[in-house]
């Protein structure tokens, strides 16, 4: 029974540092040299400072920017999750229901308009910092409504929401979409010019 013990005591020893401090530290330090912006969160500053990151959502109430995707855990990224509401669980339906109406009282929007599916349900992981072109597009006549925007901003302002469109990653993986901070904070730029 001694012979098992001490090569199974170093082999633990050894994959522990291997694992468990040699890899990790390497990664790290691999990530910071290649891709420094990300590895340090995609941090979003604005004078001076931390206002947010490029790749966690937050809240948006105001009628005068753009609403995020619903949270079902308010854009809380600790517990970071959704609702776990299956298709058969009436809270979702009622919630998409609910969603709709006050997605369509918000924007002054007809009945027969389809509302965008990420405005109706929450991520999985609570937290999604996009919402689809069409969900920008709906909501950007209250937004220039909001901020009294003149003919000339409202133009301006639509051609920055097509800027801001990001593609599919790698054109491959994905669907077109919006970063709501980072659309946010250009709108805000636009406001005061």
């Amino acid at each position: 029974m001694k012979t098992y013990i001490f090569p199974a005591v170093r082999l633990l020893l050894t994959m522990t540092v291997l694992t468990g401090i040699i890899y990790p530290v390497a990664m790290t330090f691999l990530a910071a040299s290649l891709f420094p912006y990300q590895a340090k969160g995609s941090l979003v500053e604005k004078n001076g400072g931390i206002i947010g990151s490029e790749l966690i959502g937050q809240k948006f109430t105001a009628d005068k920017y753009f609403h995020s995707r619903p949270s079902g855990i308010d854009y809380n990224p600790l517990p970071s999750g959704g609702t776990n509401w299956g298709p058969t669980d009436t809270r979702m339906a009622d919630s998409a229901k609910d969603r709709s109406v006050r997605f369509r009282i918000q924007n002054n929007l007809a009945e027969e308009i389809v509302v965008p599916t990420e405005m109706l349900f929450s991520s999985a992981s609570g937290v999604d910092p996009h919402i689809s072109p069409e969900g920008a597009r709906l909501q950007m006549k209250r937004i220039a409504r909001t901020r009294g925007f003149s003919p000339e901003q409202t133009a301006s302002f639509k051609i920055l929401v097509e800027r801001f469109i990001q593609g599919p990653e790698m054109e491959l993986f994905g669907n077109p979409r919006v970063n709501v901070l980072m659309v946010n904070i250009a709108l805000d730029e636009l406001d005061r010019k």
